[in-house]
């Protein structure tokens, strides 16, 4: 097992963070808008900190917080410092804040979620920095494998988030699959994201309260791959409608995965299909009616049942490639691949899974994916692309000849950072228009499987 994660470690970059809080005063929590705009800011105070990290699923901070359907999406509901070992771990990182923020969920209803915040070095308040919402692919239906908690280890040299501190940024990592950890639910994860986006920028304009010493933002983007591909992604398509306010300088989206339901076909049998368990689990546990159905179809007896499928639901990803490596997911059904087919299950996977159905991006996006990819086709990308190019959209995509999925982390890691540099510190801006390009990155060629 420790072998799967450090393989994954090498490829996947995270962030986690650990008590010392501030937390809102229950009688005094509420934001009050006008047309958008806070009337009334809660008082925040400090309070006592567990110095040992706890889990999500055991740490009070992580509660839903009272009266948070009142809120307006955006609205930050607690903060608290971050343990002292995750900002020493990373480097170029020299404070890390927790924030409870108001948000919705999958399916439009009022929500929250976590985000980290992490500042600079080099930061000063005086001076209006660049800020990245960086998506973590955590790829898990546990909470507690959540970006916020599941360690600064994650966090290796030459991840996108140490060389972004290291440039004077502002880093914001959500936990965008939310408190029931719905992986693969794409409309709770842009939601997410542009909360905590909102979040952070209403902590910057109100500098009297209490909470991180912030000042202004300059400009801000976005960054996923794989599973944070989707969760940028569905950011960007849901920004037009769910949050127009928000003026974006771009998105960088790698590995992308157009159609989910495809991976769990494509990766089956692999050394990676634990990927496929963790989107039935999550994906569907805010529809009752589906979850209820995806658990009824399961085998109760043999080698492949229930107990089985449904453990994956307290792992982290490297332990559910772990456990699951190699075998075929649909055998836990009675149906077998049938369960996808399913009418309850298809409706929730193309309204959560699909991309491309929910808005056109209005900011520029740099969109990267390996011509070999084995994890999402390259054909499903070069189609959303050519959807978006068709109505007006602005992006650069770069088909990589080399390598597949996992290659192009670090294959791509270099060129989204550059694209990003130049948007959000202005040195080049976008082109308008559409730009396809086929290059070869050859920084890693390893094999998907």
């Amino acid at each position: 097992m420790a072998g799967f994660r450090m393989h994954y470690l090498l490829f996947y970059f995270s962030l986690a963070c650990h008590p010392c809080c501030l937390a809102i005063e229950d009688d005094m929590k509420r934001y009050w808008f006008t047309a958008g705009v806070m009337l009334a800011p809660p008082l925040l105070q400090y309070t006592s900190a567990a110095s040992t990290p706890i889990p999500p699923s055991q740490d009070p901070f992580y509660t839903t917080p009272p009266h948070f359907e009142t809120y307006s999406p955006g609205a930050v509901l607690r903060v608290r410092t971050a343990h002292g070992d995750f900002s020493n771990a990373i480097a170029n990182c020299s404070a890390a804040y927790h924030i409870v923020y108001r948000t919705t969920d999958t399916r439009y209803r009022p929500s929250w979620a976590v985000t980290t915040l992490l500042l600079p070095t080099s930061y000063s308040p005086s001076t209006a920095a660049p800020l990245l919402s960086y998506q973590y692919p955590y790829n898990s239906p546990s909470p507690d494998a959540s970006p916020s908690f599941d360690g600064p280890a994650l966090f290796v040299p030459g991840s996108p988030v140490p060389a972004a501190l290291g440039r004077g940024w502002l880093v914001v990592v959500p936990d965008f699959e939310g408190p029931t950890a719905s992986f693969g639910a794409g409309v709770q994860a842009g939601h997410a994201v542009l909360d905590s986006v909102r979040a952070v920028l209403l902590l910057s304009r109100d500098r009297q309260r209490l909470g991180p010493p912030l000042g202004a933002v300059a400009r801000y983007a976005m960054w996923g791959y794989s599973g944070g591909s989707i969760a940028s992604e569905f950011a960007a398509e849901l920004a037009v409608q769910y949050a127009p306010e928000l003026a974006f300088a771009g998105a960088a989206l790698g590995g992308v995965v157009p159609n989910l339901t495809s991976v769990l076909e494509r990766i089956n049998g692999s050394p990676y299909v634990g990927d496929t368990f963790a989107v039935m689990a999550g994906s569907l546990n805010q529809y009752p009616d589906a979850y209820d159905l995806l658990v009824g179809s399961l085998k109760v007896q043999g080698p492949y049942n229930k107990t089985g499928f449904l453990a994956v639901r307290e792992m982290n990803i490297s332990e559910a490639f772990a456990a699951y490596a190699g075998q075929d997911a649909f055998e836990y059904f009675v149906q077998g691949r049938d369960i996808l087919k399913a009418p309850l299950i298809q409706k929730v996977f193309h309204s959560n899974a699909v991309m491309g159905y929910h808005g056109v991006p209005q900011m520029p996006l740099f969109v990267y994916k390996a011509i070999g990819d084995r994890f999402s086709s390259v054909e499903d990308t070069d189609g959303l692309v050519g959807r978006y190019c068709g109505i007006g959209a602005t992006i650069l995509y770069q088909r990589n000849t080399v390598g597949g999925h996992l290659a192009e982390i670090p294959n791509g890691v270099p060129r989204a950072m550059a694209w990003l540099v130049g948007v959000l510190e202005g040195t080049s801006g976008p082109a308008s228009g559409c730009d396809v390009q086929t290059v070869t990155v050859n920084i890693s060629s390893i094999p998907d499987f």
